[in-house]
């Protein structure tokens, strides 16, 4: 007679995850738009007294430093061999491509009209999501998606008074690179917690960076002052590593599309802070923006992808 196993089976226990809670990605998501609706203004006191390649390259340096410490503190393992194409592309578009082109556009433009132009980022991620991950959203999201841009791209056209200039050539240039690193980043980060995601990312490109860095403070003029230390370490710290640690892992939860979105309201956003922060004019033509933008939104949130 064979011999019962005395051996207790244990249940299964079903782990949550970030995609079992949509409500709690979107919050990350949220958060992620927050610290980057600061990056403009933050850039904008940082060229107080950096240079814009000074201010690129240290601020990527600084957050690689806080990105390597915890990845090795935490003993955090290499990723696969298959992800580092992926971890070069974000690093190409959101540490490098993304951070120099907008802050060359700076130079001369508003952080207002930086930002409404920029406004056009979601359609754009949403565009390479289609083409990368071939995610296929529904004719209703794409319908307000395409309204959301075009109130955007109605507002800029406004402002400008229908001209482009060299700034704005850099930043439909920082368009295309930093959709692509949201879009990459944002697949990652559906097999890797998205910290991981932005830190290797930003480890890849230290060979880069610092380099880079020595070169520029030799050659441009640093002034250290109250606005340029602020700008520099919230780029660094706040829009380089955490803003991206939980907007990556909101994209993971809710999907590339519908977390690329929720970045129609990030113009609206730095336009309040350019006003609080810079002193700068508020478009009259903002508020009826921030009503198109908020219904796309919505619509977006609630179509099915």
């Amino acid at each position: 007679m064979r011999a019962q196993s005395s051996a207790t089976t244990v249940p299964r226990i079903a782990v949550a995850t970030d995609r079992d809670r949509p409500g709690l990605g979107i919050l990350q998501a949220a958060l992620g738009v927050i610290a980057f609706s600061l990056t403009f203004p933050a850039t904008a006191w940082g060229l107080e007294g950096f240079g814009p390649w000074s201010l690129v390259a240290v601020r990527s340096v600084l957050a690689a430093v806080i990105a390597g410490g915890c990845l090795l503190g935490l003993r955090v393992p290499l990723p696969a061999r298959r992800h580092w194409p992926g971890l070069a592309v974000v690093g190409a578009g959101v540490v490098l491509g993304f951070p120099l082109l907008t802050t060359l556009a700076l130079r001369t433009s508003t952080t207002a009209h930086a930002a409404v132009v920029v406004g056009l980022l979601p359609l754009t991620t949403a565009l390479c999501s289609a083409l990368r991950v071939g995610t296929r959203p529904s004719r209703t999201f794409w319908t307000a998606a395409l309204a959301g841009a075009a109130a955007v791209l109605a507002f800029t056209v406004q402002q400008s008074g229908g001209a482009l200039s060299t700034a704005d050539l850099y930043l439909f240039a920082a368009l295309l690179v930093c959709a692509a690193g949201y879009t990459e980043g944002g697949r990652l980060a559906r097999v890797m917690p998205g910290w991981h995601v932005i830190g290797w990312a930003l480890v890849l490109c230290l060979p880069l960076t610092v380099p880079m860095a020595a070169l520029a403070l030799a050659q441009e003029p640093v002034r250290l002052t109250a606005h340029s230390v602020t700008g520099l370490l919230w780029v660094a710290v706040g829009s380089q590593f955490v803003g991206l640690v939980v907007w990556y892992r909101g994209m993971a939860a809710i999907g590339i599309p519908k977390a690329s979105q929720l970045q129609l309201a990030q113009p609206l956003l730095t336009l309040v802070w350019s006003v609080l922060l810079l002193g700068e004019h508020l478009p009259v033509a903002a508020p009826l923006t921030a009503a198109a933008v908020l219904v796309c939104i919505a619509v977006t949130q609630r179509a099915r992808g």
